[in-house]
């Protein structure tokens, strides 16, 4: 009997160590970091996003039918039309904010939470798009829409409706400080920044957070170039060609025009994030060029050194300190004049450069943890070179901020612009919870 309570004793000790060996070599266990989960009430958030797929697109479809190239006041208005009661029934105070005449814009659309607690939000959008006359309508193909503002950015208002509107569902809104701005001009801005963009500005300075619903291009925005004008007037003295390059002969305003250009490739074509091209260019005997409208006539003969040329043309820039470092460089050139040459540049201003700022950076990592508590990848950072100039521009002086919310889209800006249809879901699950996360954050 002994013997038997022996090998017992033995055997049981025996399974107790290799349990004990089992636990010292395991990995220890790590508790996911609540922030890479979801809380039950960011899981309900999920799910009303999810019921209301079909929604989304039957909304998207009637934006999207809506002519409202920027210049087509009336479209622009229908399309702050179509959004008012959507936001209103949530509990947002709407407003149509009417630009000046001299403006030549339609105006821009807000709406707003009457809360009284929490970070502040700034909601960016627009409701222009970019071709006039009657465009194309909404057209389904299978998973993908094709029409202008498909993906820039109708899908990206809706994302913002319905990302508000799955947390009114649990009572979110209910405390909330937030502010969606959809402009009417953002893809032909109106020359007179200072005032179509002034709402705007003033909403981002009572906002500690803008968030712009562009286009997902992968990664998080937290940087975009600027982008301003610039325009060349060359004259020469006018001669016979015969004398050309003749001591006291003038060597024309083509010729200055082409070297001042091909100087401007040559110096400043190799600085990173830095562009600039000429739109057009017109030289000869007699040039009328109309600024505004980016149009001209010339005239010339073969037999007479040319007097007159303009060129029109953009610079981009990811910061005011390269701006003013490129335009310097720019004025040099234009100084270094060929014989019987003169030359001048001026330049104008147009919409800022977004800087990345620590502060977007943060915003950054928030979204990250928010894509991979919904089981996504994480969100890197967008090279600021593969993005333009854009609405959160104008405010990022005053706001953290951070682009590229809105859903997959293709071939923005061309007739064949379309949005992918599966993006929406995801798009407005992430672009809600965020903004769960950040109006509830100190």
């Amino acid at each position: 009997m002994t013997s038997i309570i022996r090998s017992y004793a033995r055997d049981l000790l025996a399974v107790v160590f290799a349990l004990s060996l089992i636990t010292l070599l395991s990995p220890p266990v790590v508790a996911q970091p609540q922030s890479l989960r979801l809380s039950p009430t960011e899981s309900k958030i999920r799910e009303f996003v999810r019921r209301h797929e079909s929604e989304q697109i039957a909304l998207l479809e009637r934006a999207v039918n809506i002519n409202s190239g920027t210049l087509n006041f009336a479209g622009v208005r229908a399309v702050a039309r179509l959004f008012e009661p959507e936001f209103a029934a949530l509990g947002l105070e709407t407003e149509w904010v009417a630009l000046p005449p001299e403006t030549q814009r339609a105006g821009h659309f807000f709406a707003r939470t009457k809360g009284s607690r929490g970070k502040r939000l700034l909601l960016i959008g627009h409701l222009d798009t970019v071709f006039e006359g009657d465009g194309s309508a909404f057209v389904r193909q299978d998973t993908i829409a094709l029409g202008p503002g498909t993906s820039d950015m109708k899908s990206g208002n809706i994302v913002i409706l319905y990302a508000l509107r799955a947390l009114h569902s649990v009572g979110a809104l209910k405390d909330a400080r937030i502010t969606v701005a959809f402009t009417g001009d953002e893809e032909d801005p109106s020359p007179l920044m200072e005032a179509s963009r002034k709402s705007l500005v003033d909403a981002a300075k009572r906002s500690d957070i803008a968030l712009a619903f562009e286009e997902d291009a992968g990664k998080g925005t937290v940087a975009r170039r600027g982008i301003g004008s610039w325009q060349l007037t060359v004259t020469a003295t006018q001669g016979h060609t015969s004398g050309m390059f003749s001591e006291g002969t003038s060597y024309g305003a083509i010729y200055e025009a082409a070297r001042i250009l091909n100087a401007f490739r040559e110096r400043l074509s190799g600085e990173q994030y830095l562009t600039f091209s000429p739109g057009i260019i017109l030289g000869g005997t007699n040039v009328t060029f109309d600024s505004t409208k980016l149009a001209g006539v010339a005239d010339g003969k073969d037999n007479i050194i040319a007097p007159r040329a303009f060129a029109h043309g953009d610079l981009r820039f990811l910061s005011n300190e390269q701006q003013a470092k490129a335009r310097g460089a720019m004025r040099a050139i234009v100084a270094e004049n060929l014989p019987g040459t003169k030359a001048t540049i001026s330049f104008e201003d147009g919409t800022p450069s977004m800087p990345p700022t620590p502060g977007n950076y943060k915003l950054l990592a928030v979204a990250d943890t928010v894509s991979r508590a919904l089981g996504r990848g994480p969100i890197e950072a967008l090279d600021p070179g593969r993005r333009g100039a854009g609405d959160i521009s104008f405010v990022a002086q005053y706001v953290d901020a951070l682009d590229g919310l809105g859903a997959i889209g293709f071939r923005s800006h061309s007739p064949d612009e379309s949005v992918n249809l599966r993006s929406l879901v995801p798009a407005t699950e992430r672009a809600a919870i965020l903004i769960y996360r950040l109006i509830r954050s100190r």
